[in-house]
């Protein structure tokens, strides 16, 4: 039996049954942060041959029902707030599809809840904002069978649709007739040209995550991380145009990619070339939430919904090592009144909130080697809310903070991503909030007892009389004078 349990801070899963995966993902949900927890999918394929048949794959079928039974094993074993069963085109759309939600329901006890396209794409929608609060553009989530686009414009009429351009619905897995495939996505795309011209496509779905991932190891990108990450409408045409003419034995060569995959990706990239070509797009964002994501955050108070979720995932992040909550905020406004006073360019407010809430998670890890683990986490963890640009700031920002270096251990991260302004940027705030926790040994009490700011061509440090002697001791004026020098000021230490 699985157990369910309302709670602020709660588990809760999402069982997915796509045209192509059927999938389990276990998440925590910790104010408006949704974390993976646990993810399985197989490939079954339910969709493979629904043109034909108009029927559910056999084969699929089966294999659906067992993964299905050891899905339901695995929630057995967690106490759970929710669990949302849900199945999209595939059984949408086959004659067999409402007597298999039946039998999967006998078989489980999961009652299913075959979405609408109009609802799929909505759900899409929402993931997308889950993960990035102020998207643009719009959404298109491309599945085994269907293609859902969505406007995230929030005054926009519209409010989605499902295309029939998945991959099983153009052909997959037969080899692709590429200008007749071409010319059948053109028929279903030119007539939305007025709905969907956008600068920001927003792309949701495995085929063309994989397709980002291919492009990341062509050009050796650095950071293969695949949230938020942005492609130009001409490298991605690239990549696209590349892959779609691929035979499949000559896709197996990429590496990354299961064989299951590659049977369908010529056909997605083939239908990314068209959304570009059509919609006359400029950038594609790919995201890593989608649908699953999109649920759960239909499901969050609408007072979460609009909070950061870059600020809010480095608050519970930072909550998860340790760090008081009062430290975050009072490092931030302690660095934002220094910049204020400073005469160099500034990190955005919400990248000095962001670092100063990450500022101590590197407390309970060896001291040796803090300022790499620190890096590596916040390079890679699982926060959403910052495009790749940001995350590499913050990686170097929290290295300094514990180093007191500049980072450069891997320079190909600064030189593609990020760039030397930025990156001056990152240690200068690193160095910032290095000196702030040394200074009132991470104290958000103490630390009002002090102030850093810039008169002139001088860093002038100051403490509270009475509080001089406790806060500006030997270690405090090291830490300084770093900060100094990386700013070309000299350094003045007094009281007020």
């Amino acid at each position: 039996m699985i157990m369910l349990v309302p709670e602020n801070n709660h588990n809760t899963a999402v069982i997915d049954i796509g045209s192509n995966s059927v999938r389990l993902v276990i998440y925590r949900i910790e104010g408006r942060s949704i974390w993976p927890l646990f993810n399985e999918k197989i490939l079954a394929g339910l969709g493979r041959d629904l043109r034909q048949t108009e029927c559910l794959h056999p084969q699929g079928k089966k294999d659906t029902l067992i993964a299905l039974r050891r899905f339901k094993a695995i929630l057995e074993s967690y106490t759970l707030s929710k669990v949302h069963v849900v199945a999209t085109a595939a059984l949408r759309d086959a004659a067999d599809g409402p007597e298999f939600a039946h039998e999967i329901e006998r078989v489980t006890g999961f009652k299913v809840r075959t979405l609408t396209g109009r609802e799929e794409a909505h759900y899409a929608g929402q993931g997308v904002r889950c993960g990035q609060l102020e998207a643009e553009g719009f959404v298109g989530d491309l599945g085994g069978s269907s293609l859902e686009l969505i406007n995230l414009d929030p005054q926009s009429t519209f409010k989605g649709l499902t295309l029939p351009l998945g991959p099983f619905a153009l052909g997959a897995p037969k080899p692709m007739d590429v200008e007749k495939t071409y010319g059948l996505i053109r028929t279903q795309l030119d007539p939305l040209r007025s709905q969907f011209r956008a600068k920001t496509f927003h792309a949701v779905g495995g085929a063309w995550r994989n397709l980002a991932l291919i492009w990341m190891m062509k050009v050796n990108y650095p950071l293969q991380i695949i949230q938020q990450f942005e492609l130009s409408a001409r490298d991605a045409l690239t990549i696209a145009r590349l892959v779609a003419i691929q035979s499949p034995t000559s896709l197996e060569k990429f590496p990354g990619v299961s064989k299951r995959r590659m049977e369908n990706i010529s056909y997605a990239a083939l239908v990314l070339q068209g959304l570009i070509e059509c919609f006359e797009i400029e950038t594609i964002c790919f995201s890593a939430n989608g649908l699953r994501e999109g649920l759960l955050f239909d499901d969050l108070p609408d007072t979460y919904k609009n909070l950061d979720p870059l600020i809010e995932g480095c608050a519970n992040f930072g909550a998860r090592h340790g760090i008081s909550e009062n430290l975050g905020p009072a490092l931030a406004a302690w660095a934002t009144e220094f910049y204020d006073s400073v005469d160099v360019d500034r990190p955005s407010e919400k990248l000095i909130k962001a670092a100063a809430k990450l500022a101590d998670i590197g407390a309970r890890l060896h001291p040796d080697h803090r300022a790499d683990l620190v890096c590596d986490q916040v390079l890679r963890a699982p926060i959403p809310g910052q495009n790749h640009a940001e995350r590499v700031f913050l990686a170097c920002a929290l290295y300094t903070r514990y180093s007191g270096d500049a980072y450069t251990k891997e320079p190909v991260l600064v030189s593609r991503i990020l760039g030397d302004e930025r990156h001056l940027q990152a240690t200068q705030l690193g160095l910032t909030l290095r000196l702030g926790c040394d200074l009132s040994a991470k104290s958000a009490k103490l630390l009002k007892m002090a102030h850093i700011r810039q008169d002139d061509k001088t860093l002038i440090v100051s403490a509270k009389a009475g509080w001089d002697d406790l806060l500006l001791g030997e270690q405090t004026r090291k830490r300084a004078r770093a900060l100094a020098n990386a700013l070309k000021l000299s350094l003045r230490t007094e009281s007020y």
